[in-house]
This record gives structure tokens, sequence and C-alpha cells, in this order.
């Protein structure tokens, strides 16, 4: 949704605003929405789909929820360590699809990979299980669709890219801000019109307080927990509790801290916007400078620099605090020469440097009266709905025309690597440049050595 805030000859002094009805006539958001329409229309005579759950958490579920809303599916089996995540996603499942089917549990993904034939999995396990799951997802036959970021390592990622391209799998990763109607029109309205003017610097951030710090004490693990599976190939750190939603995040063991959970959306979105590649050159510092007391080893506090040919996009987090601009706690900033873009998951304003030209906002779209579930979701993701939505449609249109989907495997490894490199940066203290076609840090045996992290056994690392 769009609006000039400032008066015009047409308009009041109280600025010009554009209802839902005219937002949906507006050139990109009304074509992503037409796109929604039209495909969803066009899946009803569909027959449906036979979809597996992999990580049946907060997430996994939720993506698992938006595709069924959107097309005919057939939920033939979920997976999960946890027997009481298990339990709670079969009985939803079976009430969300037509059949009403209670589809059958797996803890183990192998088992069911083997007993079922999907034409489509989701992956919504953390981030330390994603390559395993994906790869042999994939192997199975079934086309994926992977929440981000898309791997633990550079390593990985670049096998489960191979193992996609190998077996000629559609493969679309969560980072649905490409998907996100009013970020479409963002990028139509404004940076594709030339508002911008010519762009010199991006800016991206998140001051959201995320970070888990507790020190919760040592606990035998629960019967209704597969502890030792729910780690796989992570270090196996003693239980000190539920491991979901927070706490496995607060953790390197088990992912990439905030830069790989939450610059990689801003990271990927900015790329998108501005049709950026590979980094040249990645640098990093941080470090927990202010929550110190709890058992959390990932950064409270950390910047980044991504080099490119003609700018730099710069990343900062700080898990305390408040945020630099209170509209925009997690965002990106792009600045040109005739003004600067300001956009999130909930808004965007373009704020032109002449005082004469108008600034133009943008609204979050939502979809409540047309899913009224939506509401009484327990945690769902309201404004990220209609994105999630959009971002499975364009992944069954990609099924179908066997074609690369928005957020193909490999813009979701460009993206992920990135951020991993920037961890590495930082932890050996001086600036990488990677090196895609050779898959090596030039001229730097040792930060090379760090795309790959040791797995703990039995299970096998899939890269080279």
């Amino acid at each position: 949704m769009m609006n000039t805030a400032n008066p015009s000859p047409d308009n009041s002094a109280f600025g010009f605003h554009i209802n839902r009805r005219r937002f949906l006539q507006s050139a990109s958001a009304g074509l992503a929405m037409a796109t929604l329409g039209t495909y969803g229309a066009d899946l009803v005579h569909q027959k449906p789909k036979r979809v597996g759950l992999i990580g049946a958490g907060w997430y996994g579920k939720s993506d698992l929820w938006r595709l069924a809303q959107v097309a005919p599916v057939e939920i033939a089996a979920i997976c999960d360590p946890d027997k009481h995540m298990l339990e709670g996603a079969i009985e939803i499942a079976s009430q969300r699809q037509p059949s009403k089917r209670r589809p059958p549990g797996y803890s183990d993904y192998r088992h069911m990979l083997k007993e079922h034939e999907m034409d489509i999995v989701l992956i919504g396990s953390p981030d330390h299980w994603h390559a395993l799951h994906c790869i042999a997802a994939m192997e199975s036959g079934a086309d994926v669709y992977c929440q981000k970021p898309i791997s633990r390592d550079v390593r990985e990622g670049e096998a489960m890219l191979d193992a996609a391209r190998r077996h000629g799998r559609v493969v679309q990763i969560g980072t649905q801000r490409k998907s996100t109607p009013h970020l479409i029109d963002v990028k139509k309205q404004v940076i594709e019109a030339g508002l911008l003017g010519k762009i010199g610097h991006v800016d991206m951030c998140c001051y959201y307080h995320m970070r888990a710090n507790g020190n919760p004490p040592l606990q035998p693990v629960p019967e209704h927990l597969d502890y030792d599976m729910w780690t796989g190939p992570a270090p196996l750190r003693p239980y000190d509790g539920s491991p979901h939603r927070r706490w496995w995040r607060t953790f390197m063991e088990y992912g990439n801290g905030i830069v790989g959970d939450m610059c990689v959306h801003m990271l990927d979105t900015a790329r998108w916007m501005l049709d950026l590649g590979w980094p040249n050159r990645i640098s990093s510092s941080g470090g927990i400078f202010v929550q110190k007391d709890g058992k959390s080893n990932i950064t409270d506090t950390q910047g980044a620099v991504f080099e490119y040919d003609h700018f730099n996009c710069n990343w900062q987090h700080r898990s305390w605090g408040s945020p630099t601009d209170p509209d925009y706690p997690w965002a990106l900033f792009i600045h040109g020469e005739k003004g600067v873009l300001k956009a999130s998951t909930m808004r965007a304003d373009f704020i032109p440097h002449d005082k004469n030209e108008k600034t133009i906002h943008f609204d979050c779209f939502f979809e409540r009266e047309k899913y009224p579930e939506d509401l009484t979701e327990k945690d769902i993701e309201l404004n990220a709905a209609p994105a999630t939505r959009l971002h499975m449609l364009d992944f069954l249109a990609a099924i179908e025309k066997r074609s690369r989907p928005v957020a193909d495997i490999e813009e979701g490894h460009i993206s992920t690597a990135s951020c991993i490199l920037a961890n590495l940066a930082m932890e050996v203290g001086r600036p990488l440049a990677y090196d895609p076609i050779k898959r090596r840090i030039t001229d730097d045996r040792k930060a090379t050595r760090l795309l790959r992290k040791d797995y703990r056994k039995p299970w096998d690392h899939p890269g080279a």
C-alpha cells in the first residue's frame, strides 16, 4: 500500500493515501496479487500435491499451513524428533487438509523419505540440519522448500546447489521478502523507476532484543525428545532445556548467529532489489560486549561490510539498546543521489532530497478478510503470511514449468554464504574474498579450510 506524504493540489494537506482497492491496482503489487489469484485458481483443479514436512516447529508448521491455503495438498507425513511437537502438527494437519486424514509421524527423516513418495518436502528444521534434510529430499525425488539460511557452512551450501542441479529439482528458499507485496511495489516504483538516481551506499540493520541469554541448569533429557537425533551432525551440547524456538539460535553450534538469521534476509533483499551477485570482499567485527552473563555464544554486537563494485552494503546488529530509527528496527536503507529508501517487512518510505518532491510511503499488505483462520493461528506472523503464500505460489509455478523460482537455491546460497563469510572474517580478523568458481577464499588457505565445519559421527558432511 502506497501513499505520498507531502500535500499536493489534488489532495488535502493531510496527504494522499491509496486504499486497499487501489493498492491492488498498483503496478507491481497488483501483478503479484493477480498472480496469486490466477495461479491459485488453476491449482484448485489439479491433483493434490503429496507433501512432507521435516521439522514441525514454529516456522515449519507455518510454511505448511500457508502452502495448504493456496494449493490442494495431501500431507503425506510429518517428521520431528520431539513427540510433542510432532503430535501437535499431526493434529492440526488432520484439521487443515480436506481429507481430514492424520498423517503418520516420524522421528527419523530417512524413514519418512524411504516409506513415502512425495512431490514436495518442506524443510523447517534448525539450520544445522538443512543440508542433510534438503539433499536427502532431493535424492528421494521431491522438490524442496527450505527455510533460510540454507546452510551452517559454505561447503554445505555448495553441496545443496550441486544436488539441486544434478537431480533437476526445484528448490525455493524461504527468503520471502522477494514475494512481499509492498516490497515488490517498492522495487518497481522506486528503484526501477530511477527515483533514487545513482546509488552509493546500502545500510542494513537489526536491533531486535532476540538473543536468548539465560543460564538454565543441566537436566535429564525428557522422554518425548530424541535429543541425539535433534542434534544430528552438530556438537552434542549438554541438555539444559527445550532447544526449540529461540534457545538453539543463541549458540553457534547450530547456526550463524544474528548475521546468519537476520542479515541473510536483508542482504538477500538488497541483492534482489539492486541486482547484485557475490560480494567482492567481506569484512566483519564484533563480539559479546554487553550481554556477558548468560550461556549464549553468538555476538550481541556485530558489523559487516559486503563490498561491491560501486558501493558497499553495511550490516549492523545489536541485541541490546534502542534502534537508530525506531520505525525501522530491522531494515535496509538504500542511499541514492536523489533520495533514500527505507524498507522493512512492515513498511517502506522513499524520502527525496528535493523538498519539492513527494515522500512516498508503502504499507504492509494483510489478508485478514480472505484468510480469517490466520487470526486464530498460534504465533503466526500476520505481516509475513501474504508474502509466504505468494512465495509458495511462485514455488508451485516453477514446479509446473520446471523453472527457477524467485528464491532459487543459488540465490539462497549466495546470501547465506556471504553471511557465513562475514562471521569467518570476524573470526580470522581480516577481510575475505570468496571465489565462487574455484570455491576457495583467494590467497588464504587457512580461511578456506574454515569453509567446512566438522560433523559429529556417524553423520557425513555432504561437501567436498
